[in-house]
């Protein structure tokens, strides 16, 4: 048997198996670790610099929002820490020369692995039209012909400003600063794609769009709901923090379509007799499995478990089971809500969760035993159509006992970048409070536009329709992390000016508009000294709104290496000059970026004092101590109906036609390819997979391993077509099928978005499968 034919032996036994049995964690992140260091370049720097990751005197962790405890703690092994860390930590360069030997016409063919596996940037690029390259440009002259280009649209407006997660605080609030001076609220945010809709829903129903709980309500809480999340892969602390409640006895209950190996076994590798002993320790108690889009219908159902094992204690005069000074004293609306569970019927609730009515009985008597509760979901929840609707419906189900704004129960929205949150808090916002902006016109004297700009989707269309002729990038890879992959290369490239600022290669950066800039900046792990020689630090803010110092220890990858602060300054002064801010004084000196925060935002009072001491400061959360800042000064219960059919029930009424969600391998954060492997879904060395059910798989009159195409469904008449996957047999529910982005955002439709959230509907996709062996035939 020759290599080749082993390679796709192996590979199609991983498509008849599916999910390994191993536990997560363990030798094997501890191994994948070793690998990522290795591949790097620089195993030693790698390793020396992750010891010092989410420490008091180091930096924060490139990778996710997981928040760190105020009380402190040790050092904690996260995979996916190291994997960021080696990522960037590389010492492959990406140089002129590079781009002297490649177009953007040959690179464009290349994978996103195989991008940014070439290393880090180190000079400041312009593209040549004529020669389809980039060429090494000043860094002075980028800034003034970026200036020159902004200052010569016909309106602010004509420019969009994205901002990716991983912007620390000081250089989002001086985009955002920049941008207002500019004229314009144009900030597309990766937030827009991500977590908007909890935004939306916990703004409505507390009055904050931020989770209620610290780290330390893990601690208390008596059962905890995860909700179409899978930290294993994407946030791999919170399985130790998951792993520790259960261990004490919490219940860990729960709903994802998937069945995720990290939910149900973690082998900690920091807990050393474990490891020699082999052995692990069990995370869920109680594992549901929805279709998609169901979660709503099942936090449905749990409510109307209550309120009828309620009615029935009370008749057996018993005391109530709802906290009823509570629902008196802190909440609006929940006669309506009741109402509108009672009239939704079982049959109804059943068919669109997927769920028995045995098994959402079940869950609700775990929440009723429960004093304390978590409930904690990512973008399993918030990339439906109704997404704000689910989030509501959560947040109903914590209200009605009273595990909003007491210690050990709470909300908890877990975002994905690290600082996607913070980035929000200092002003990343298409639609600014009014309040921010008083502020912001007092401190710096101009008067900001008060018209909300445009959020992603609203960018995408209008650098489409060429009313958006700019785009400039603090940070990601916009075109692989957005929906319709075609329709926004298509974009980009239309715009008069495209500007990345990124510490690696992507495939944004091969989609120039008529003048583009590519500008390498530090990273979160590099020292980053001032004029004087001192070192500056910069902060972030968690899932949890604790706020901490991030301080580099590498040297920069490059001498030609700016921060992110100092291109956002040069592009400002630039651009609208230095008479209103002093840019070059707030690149050189961070500490002043903050005291003007201070004063424009309120929480960070003695910002600089605050934010050096051990593990940072929280951001005051007025609904965690029951103060609601709605408009009706209570928290408010939301009683609609359930969908009139989920993207499942509509696709389950046409033939073949099934609903697909994108998500994140294991060897991935967001956008960032770190290899080829999903060690905890059993795929080694491929990508172009899709997970669905073995019976699907047999009604279609395929086999495991087959190679299939995907067609997009969405009714708007574009063609959609995803090539070349191939079939693994997994445990998912009939009818749904999971692939991973950013090969698959291409059936992702622009035209289909979150209701108020405006989200992309990334895990509600309608697609039919088209055999390849049927075509060929």
């Amino acid at each position: 048997m020759n290599e080749t034919t082993k390679t796709e032996s192996a590979k199609t036994e991983i498509a008849k198996t599916g999910l390994r049995k191993a536990a997560a964690g363990g030798w094997g992140a501890l191994k994948s670790c070793g690998r990522h260091l290795l591949a790097s370049g620089s195993p030693l720097t790698g390793a020396r610099t992750m010891l010092k990751a989410n420490q008091p005197d180091g930096f924060d962790c490139p990778g996710c929002a997981w928040g760190d405890p105020e009380h402190g703690s040790s050092f904690e092994f996260c995979e996916n820490g190291v994997k960021a860390v080696a990522w960037e930590a590389t010492d492959k360069r990406t140089t002129p020369v590079f781009f002297r030997e490649h177009t953007l016409a040959e690179l464009s063919r290349w994978s996103d692995y195989e991008l940014e596996a070439q290393g880090r940037l180190t000079h400041p690029m312009r593209y040549d039209q004529a020669s389809d390259r980039y060429e090494a440009v000043a860094w002075d002259e980028a800034f003034q012909e970026i200036g020159a280009h902004l200052n010569a649209l016909t309106d602010p407006d004509q420019a969009e400003f994205y901002t990716s997660g991983r912007a620390s605080n000081e250089a989002a609030f001086l985009y955002q600063l920049f941008v207002r001076l500019y004229g314009t609220n144009n900030f597309p945010d990766c937030s827009n794609m991500c977590h908007e809709a909890s935004g939306v829903a916990l703004r409505q129903a507390i009055g904050v769009g931020k989770g209620t709980v610290l780290l330390e309500d893990f601690e208390e809480a008596d059962a905890i709901f995860v909700v179409g999340q899978n930290p294993g892969t994407n946030h791999p602390r919170m399985l130790g923090d998951l792993r520790r409640a259960a261990m004490r006895g919490a219940r860990v209950v729960v709903f994802n379509p998937v069945r995720e190996r990290g939910l149900e076994r973690f082998a900690d590798p920091q807990d050393k007799l474990e490891m020699l002993r082999g052995g692990s320790k069990p995370v869920a108690s109680d594992y549901f499995q929805p279709r998609l889009g169901g979660d709503m219908a099942a936090f449905r159902g749990m409510a109307k478990t209550v309120f009828a094992r309620d009615d029935s204690e009370r008749a057996a005069g018993r005391p109530t089971l709802l906290d009823e000074t509570f629902l008196a004293e802190h909440t609006h609306g929940l006669a309506a809500y009741r109402a509108a569970v009672e009239a939704t019927s079982w049959e109804e609730i059943e068919d669109q969760s997927g769920l028995t009515q045995v098994e959402i009985e079940t869950a609700a008597d775990i929440y009723l035993s429960a004093e304390k509760v978590i409930c904690t979901w990512a973008m399993g929840v918030t990339q439906h159509l109704h997404s704000v609707a689910t989030i509501r419906e959560i947040t109903n189900f914590l209200l009605l006992r009273g595990h909003v704004g007491r210690p050990g129960a709470g909300l908890c929205p877990v975002r994905g970048h690290s600082n996607v949150q913070g980035d929000r808090t200092v002003g990343i916002n298409e639609k600014p409070p009014a309040a921010f902006l008083d502020a912001l016109a007092r401190e710096f004297d101009f008067e900001p536009p008060r018209a909300d700009g445009h959020n992603v989707l609203a960018a995408i269309g209008a650098m489409l329709d060429g009313s958006a002729k700019a785009f400039i990038g603090l940070g990601g890879n916009f075109a692989r992390a957005t929906p319709d992959s075609p329709l926004v290369e298509k974009a980009l490239r239309a715009c008069d000016l495209t500007v990345h600022i990124a510490t690696k290669l992507n495939h944004s950066h091969l989609m120039p508009g008529r003048a583009a800039y590519l500008l390498p900046c530090l990273g979160r792990t590099e020292v980053d000294r001032n004029s004087a020689g001192k070192i500056q630090i910069v902060t972030v803010e968690d899932s949890m709104s604790m706020v901490h110092g991030s301080g580099g220890i590498n040297p920069p990858a490059s001498k030609e290496l700016r921060s992110e602060v100092a291109i956002v300054a040069g592009i400002a002064a630039a651009t609208v000059g230095s008479h209103k801010v002093d840019w070059a004084a707030l690149a050189d000196n961070h500490d002043l970026i903050r005291d003007r925060i201070a004063r424009t935002i309120p929480g960070f009072e003695d910002y600089n004092a605050r934010v050096r001491k051990p593990r940072g400061f929280h951001l005051r959360n007025a609904a965690a101590e029951r103060e609601w800042n709605t408009p009706t000064g209570r928290a408010n219960f939301a009683a609609v109906p359930l969908p009139e059919a989920t993207a499942f029930q509509q696709a389950r009424g046409r033939q073949g036609v099934f609903v697909l969600q994108t998500f994140r391998s294991h060897d991935q954060y967001n956008t960032t390819i770190y290899g080829h492997d999903d060690r905890y879904r059993g795929i080694k060395g491929e990508r172009r997979v899709i997970f669905i059910h073995p019976d699907d798989i047999t009604a279609i009159g395929a086999v495991p391993g087959e190679i299939i195409d995907l067609i997009g469904e969405h009714d708007d008449g574009i063609i959609r077509v995803a090539e070349n996957f191939r079939l693994v047999s997994y445990d998912i529910p009939r009818g749904c099928i999971a692939g991973y982005y950013p090969e698959a955002n291409v059936l992702v439709p622009l035209s289909s978005a979150g209701e108020e959230s405006d989200t992309p509907t990334s895990k509600s996709v309608l697609v039919s499968l088209r055999r390849r062996v049927m075509v060929a035939a």
